[in-house]
């Protein structure tokens, strides 16, 4: 199997490629092995100029040692432990070759060029073959959101026999700017998440592994909860540590780590918090479910959507789960995130990485603290407003307040507004009778309390409503979540101005 990092000269020229070399700590001009518990790995460099150099890491994987290993996973069977893919496709092999070789770059070190460590460089990651079950679109979905351009070639069964179909096999290239010690640490942690077996067995220790690669940028992934539950195998006890030491690195709020809202337990499922999920839809640990909270923010981009919102506030943003969805989507070209929390603002703005996006797309976005409880002129006019998860968090005596500020006196054209379901909470095993699915909810509502607030607000302010569910609804008692849609009424003025 084989990696190859190819390192591009910046085009203010300041900077050679082959100071990639500094950076890997190998030299350009030799060819290094390194000795594993599989196999060997083959260190060179197949082109080194000042314009462009690419360093490979060539993995020979010895089959007899590895079976010698007891392989786990897929290939655990008796005959699979031959006749696999392990000798030539990059899974947690390589991983762990990326680990010997690279120690020293991935922890960032390079004592005679400090500052070189530290700068982005355009870089192109190059796997001829990756185990990959969820095909390109998962490729994605995990390294899209790390800021790389992903060209994922799904590779044939046998190309002298297309009818055959794809293999479960990508040829994978990511282009971007970024560290070099941060592109080896995505490797690192994705590999084995992406190819979705481990070839050793794995204890506590992992975990510190995981956060030593990944604490830096798994916290605000957002299919977070799904590389730790692969990364770890499933193991319960140690997903629950390092998704609670994720939201310690990341000053989360608790609610992201303990609420109960993502997606009910089964008799079979072992307890665990439900953020925990996306799961597999087809027990073979092929391709994520998208989890309640995902599912939730699509709901909500369409609802938007099919309303032709261009220009959308999103009261009560927190740290930027939607605002990350809209900002993704050229469609929405004026978006606006209101919090009373300056904290969760400060995290939305790290977690967007504003300060590094383009500025055409920063531009569209602006944080803005402010209280759902006062009116304020310069949130009048927008084509929608968003309130999602946030009504139950409102004291009851309160609320008439803020129906008054967003329907009022902000007036959109469109509200969305999402909110639990309470009678779906008999649905989670780990939620006492009677409680709420977070500690900060004032009320949790039923589907016909639900409905008969959204229409006494639609009466009083001008506007229609719609509900539509989130989630699977179950058929005694209805979906997770809940979800209206108001559009107000145009005026016969406003009609006439069209």
């Amino acid at each position: 199997m084989l990696l190859t990092i190819t390192c591009t000269r910046e085009a203010d020229g300041a900077t050679p490629a082959t100071d990639l070399g500094f950076l890997l700590h190998k030299n350009p001009e030799r060819v290094q092995e390194f000795g594993l518990s599989y196999g060997t790995a083959h260190m060179l460099y197949p082109q080194a100029t000042a314009d462009r150099c690419t360093a490979a890491l060539l993995l020979e994987v010895d089959p007899v040692r590895l079976v010698r290993g007891r392989a786990r996973g897929p290939q655990s069977f008796a005959l699979g432990q031959y006749v696999n893919d392990r000798p030539y496709a990059a899974s947690s092999l390589m991983s762990v070759a990326i680990g010997t070789v690279f120690r020293s770059a991935l922890r960032g070190d390079c004592p005679q060029r400090p500052e070189l460590a530290r700068t982005p460089l355009p870089l192109r990651l190059e796997l001829p073959a990756l185990g990959c079950r969820g095909g390109p679109e998962l490729a994605e979905r995990i390294f899209a959101p790390l800021g790389w351009s992903v060209d994922a070639t799904p590779l044939p069964l046998d190309p002298a026999f297309p009818e055959w179909g794809d293999s479960a096999h990508l040829r994978l290239v990511l282009t971007g700017t970024a560290r070099l010690a941060d592109a080896l640490n995505h490797l690192y942690v994705l590999l084995p998440v992406l190819d979705g077996a481990k070839h050793y067995w794995l204890d506590n220790d992992e975990v510190d592994k995981l956060l030593r690669a990944g604490g830096a940028w798994l916290a605000a992934h957002p299919e977070r909860d799904w590389i730790t539950r692969r990364y770890l195998a499933r193991r319960q006890s140690l997903v629950r540590t390092a998704l609670a030491r994720l939201a310690e690195l990341d000053d989360s709020d608790p609610e992201e780590l303990g609420a109960v809202d993502e997606a009910p337990q089964t008799s079979e499922a072992v307890a665990e918090p439900d953020t925990m999920t996306p799961h597999t839809t087809d027990g073979n640990g092929e391709q994520p479910e998208p989890s309640l909270a995902v599912q939730r923010r699509a709901a909500v981009v369409a609802a938007l959507r099919d309303a032709g919102a261009g220009r959308v506030l999103d009261l009560g943003c927190g740290e930027g789960a939607l605002l990350r969805e809209l900002l993704a989507d050229s469609y929405f070209q004026e978006i606006v995130g209101v919090d009373v929390s300056t904290r969760a603002l400060s995290i939305a703005r790290r977690r967007l990485r504003l300060d590094r996006l383009p500025d055409g797309v920063a531009r569209r976005l602006t944080l803005r603290q402010g209280s759902l409880t006062y009116t304020d002129s310069t949130l009048r006019g927008f084509d929608a407003a968003v309130l999602m998860e946030v009504i139950e968090h409102i004291d009851l005596p309160r609320l008439p307040v803020v129906e008054y500020v967003v329907f009022g006196a902000a007036a959109p054209q469109s509200v969305v507004v999402t909110t639990p379901n309470s009678e779906y909470n008999v649905r989670y095993e780990t939620l006492p009778a009677g409680t709420f699915r977070h500690n900060d909810h004032r009320f949790e509502w039923t589907r016909a309390e639900f409905r008969s607030w959204a229409e006494r607000v639609a009466d009083n302010y001008g506007y229609a409503v719609r509900f539509e569910p989130v989630g699977n609804p179950d058929p005694e008692v209805g979906p997770p979540t809940q979800l209206a849609v108001f559009t107000r009424a145009r005026t016969a003025a406003e009609g006439d101005s069209q």
